[in-house]
């Protein structure tokens, strides 16, 4: 546990002093080809970073945090767009924390989409996930003699809570530290009514916002002129392009979790779903008016029952293949001791 800490200290520190060169160095070149040439260096530690970690859930988080969408919004600094292109005008650890955290600053102009149908909010606070979630871990102890459909819904449970509560964490400190208002980085996926509706509105905004600027647009403007006087289709093949890419980038963190062969069955996860999305969103525009939307309690069961079933089809066993489930689950509850023991011999409890 100690070695491990070590580790991801030394690779955090990478993190934090590429990120000053690129503050004070990077965004004094001018946009365009130069300055990502000289973000290519930064780009490429970040993509082998992950590798010094062994650990599952560390490996894991800090590819998330570095290798996905800390060099998706260095590629956009690149030509002075993205959430870091306002980012040099802030402090450095406004700079730092934008860059490889999943956060992003509330601008007075985001007018939420009043047009979605939304089904009412369940409040679950920080605080209640938390406890949950460690109920959760612990009945993992008993998983062999749990029902096969429940051990899913376990499975499902746990990797929601668990980036819940990461991305509340990086939220609560950046709010605590800049006193800065945050959007919201989730929305209660568990009330999604639709797949257009979880992926695009309820589940990991950060990583929705960060794939709708680096992938989305571009394509959907490509698109657009390609297909011409059919350019209201131009958002579908957008669409397909962010699946795609969130399931390559999925297969990344896979790899760097269980340093074992792509499968590719993740990727298939996301390819299937942006189909299914595609599907829908035509379905909507061409059979069904919005007069013969189905009612939440209907729409919203079929719809977390479409995500966990094809993920007990194709996510998560490339995961239990390799164990890294139980691997997760045993840092879990190293974590949880090595915090007793500290407060033990600080003698807070």
């Amino acid at each position: 546990m100690e070695g491990e800490t070590k580790k991801l200290i030394q690779v955090w520190l990478a993190v934090i002093a590429s990120l000053c060169y690129c503050y004070f160095i990077v965004t004094k070149i001018p946009k365009g080809k130069v300055r990502l040439i000289s973000l290519l260096p930064v780009i490429c530690l970040f993509t082998i970073l992950p590798l010094h970690l062994s650990s599952v859930l560390p490996t894991g988080t800090t590819a998330f945090f570095v290798t996905w969408l800390a060099n998706y919004k260095l590629l956009l600094f690149s030509f002075s767009l993205g959430p870091l292109s306002e980012a040099p005008s802030k402090s450095l650890f406004l700079f730092i924390s934008i860059s490889c955290l999943p956060i992003k600053i509330r601008q007075k102009s985001n007018i939420p989409n009043n047009n979605f149908v939304k089904a009412p909010k369940i409040p679950l606070n920080a605080v209640a996930k938390t406890l949950i979630f460690a109920l959760l871990i612990g009945l993992n102890d008993y998983r062999e003699s749990i029902n096969g459909i429940l051990v899913l819904i376990l499975d499902c449970c746990s990797v929601f809570l668990f980036v819940d509560i990461i991305l509340a964490l990086c939220n609560a400190v950046v709010r605590t530290f800049s006193g800065l208002q945050l959007e919201s980085y989730s929305d209660e996926p568990y009330l999604a009514t639709s797949l257009q509706d979880f992926w695009g509105r309820r589940w990991n905004l950060m990583v929705t916002n960060t794939l709708r600027e680096t992938v989305y647009k571009p394509v959907r403007s490509l698109s657009a002129g390609v297909l011409g006087p059919a350019a209201k289709w131009a958002p579908l093949p957008a669409v397909l392009a962010a699946f795609v890419v969130s399931g390559l980038m999925h297969e990344l963190l896979f790899f760097y979790m269980t340093r074992a062969s792509p499968t590719w069955e993740v990727t298939c996860f996301f390819v299937f779903h942006g189909v299914c999305v595609v599907v829908e969103v035509v379905a909507k525009k061409v059979f069904i008016g919005k007069k013969y939307r189905l009612p939440c309690c209907v729409s919203g069961p079929l719809t977390v029952g479409f995500v966990v079933v094809t993920s007990s089809w194709l996510f998560f066993p490339q995961l239990r293949r390799n164990g890294a489930d139980v691997r997760a689950v045993e840092e879990c509850k190293a974590l949880v001791g090595f915090v007793k023991d500290r407060l033990k011999k600080a003698k807070i409890v």
